[in-house]
């Protein structure tokens, strides 16, 4: 689908404005995917998509209302730039509400120099049902692998593009490639399952469906067995795999929303310590070949490479325009946005100081405890920060692994556990959120 996406911004800017809004912005979105399935050495399920998305937000003073559609129609354009004005006028006033002043968006209006776009040609079904199909064998042929779950290869291009009235006019294509493989072992009340899958904005940077299919196999076998661990207060290890879920619950409690809500359990954190000194949490939206990679936000301001902790010490929220003026600070261009959405903050690639010890160092270290592989399920308490998950992984004794561990619960603290974090070495370099193994100390297992 290759209809220019700037007309049409520019077109619902027009509408907004004869359909009485003070100011507007307007994104489109037009997508490509392709998703393969396999199953039993045959094409389970292929499917193609291709769709434009479009959203209009007005604004009339400090009231705003967002509509969206995917019809690219010109009466489509007029009629939801006469809804959305029509809703903005019953729609409360907030503070927040406003465009960015024109001298503080970007120059740059692309994703020149990210490498995000994929220039080779799109693979056809066939070629993605190949690498499905490789994959599964691959698993298949290590003995103990009784089925597989489900084994599969996608691939997607974004195009997107944002106006606005403010002059702001830009935009860029973003594209990713996707294999994946979940396989079981054992049978009935005994079988377990695990998985190992990988995407990329380059195909030539895929691993290869052999690799794929062998990790997911290895890493279900050494699952067969598994059992219920000791139940107390151990140190927790959690595996590269899963432990960007841990600096996830940090950066949710930082953002803009969260703190103007007064719902975080970090509100009052701000300039103290949330980390260990000599651990820093850097933002990195220019870092190329990475999904969360961008130039500008979806207000159209500057991006930059910051640091959200310093040594342990918080530096920032996380703010879009509107949080940031009722905080009464500036937006650190983290503004986010759907199609049917206003924008809200978020924070894409960000990147943990690493240690210096590997993760099988680390177990070393903790002599006893869990190794987290898997988390399922959550109980997180936005307001104080208690942590109670569902876990599965491997039980550590004398510092080597002593068996496969399922059906247990981990909890704590966010603050007391992010406080006692020590990171290993092991984190992979092209993930958005680049942080390796944790371990934190004195969790409470619910196990026997």
């Amino acid at each position: 689908m290759d209809q220019p996406l700037e007309p049409l911004t520019a077109a619902l800017l027009d509408a907004a404005r004869k359909a009485g809004a003070d100011d507007a912005d307007a994104i489109a979105v037009a997508g490509t995917s392709l998703d393969v399935d396999v199953r039993g050495g045959t094409l389970e399920h292929a499917e193609r998509s291709e769709a434009i998305d479009l959203g209009l937000r007005v604004i009339l003073g400090q009231r705003q209302a967002t509509v969206a559609a995917s019809d690219t129609r010109a009466e489509t354009l007029e009629e939801m730039a006469t809804r959305a004005v029509a809703m903005a006028r019953e729609a409360p006033e907030d503070p927040g509400v406003g465009l960015a002043p024109s001298e503080q968006l970007s120059e740059r209006r692309d994703a020149a120099g990210l490498d995000l776009d994929d220039p080779g040609d799109d693979p056809d079904p066939a070629a993605l049902e190949r690498d499905a199909l490789e994959t599964e064998a691959a698993a298949l042929a290590h003995d103990g692998i009784s089925m597989m779950d489900s084994v599969g290869a996608g691939y997607a291009r974004r195009r997107l593009h944002l106006a606005a009235t403010n002059g702001f006019s830009g935009g860029y294509t973003r594209s990713d490639y996707s294999l994946y493989a979940v396989a079981i072992t054992g049978e009935g009340t005994k079988m377990e399952r695990d998985y190992y899958g990988e995407s990329r904005t380059h195909r030539a940077d895929m691993p290869s469906p052999a690799e794929v299919g062998r990790i997911a196999a290895e890493r279900t076998l050494a699952r067969a067995g598994a059992r219920r661990p000791k139940t107390g207060a151990y140190p927790v290890l959690y595996d590269e795999r899963i432990s960007s879920g841990l600096i996830g619950h940090l950066l949710s409690a930082i953002n803009g929303t969260a703190i103007v809500r007064g719902a975080s359990w970090l509100s009052d954190a701000m300039g103290k310590q949330v980390l260990p000194a000599g651990l820093t949490l850097t933002e990195e939206p220019h870092r190329p070949r990475t999904g969360g990679a961008r130039l500008f936000d979806a207000e159209g301001l500057p991006t930059r490479n910051r640091e959200l902790v310093s040594d342990g010490i918080l530096q920032s929220w996380i703010l879009d325009l509107a949080s940031a003026r009722k905080l009464g600070l500036e937006s650190t261009a983290s503004a986010s946005r759907s199609p049917a959405g206003a924008p809200a903050p978020s924070v894409g690639n960000v990147t943990l100081t690493q240690g210096t010890k590997s993760r099988e160092e680390l177990m070393r270290d903790m002599g006893t405890g869990f190794l987290v592989t898997s988390l399922l399920g959550s109980t997180i308490n936005p307001n104080n920060g208690d942590y109670s998950r569902g876990a599965s992984g491997f039980w550590i004794e004398n510092g080597e692994i002593a068996y496969p561990v399922n059906e247990c619960t981990i909890a704590g603290n966010l603050k007391d556990m992010l406080l006692g974090l020590t990171p290993a070495n092991d984190a992979r370099p092209w993930l958005s959120r680049v942080v390796p193994s944790l371990l934190v100390e004195g969790m409470t297992l619910a196990g026997e």
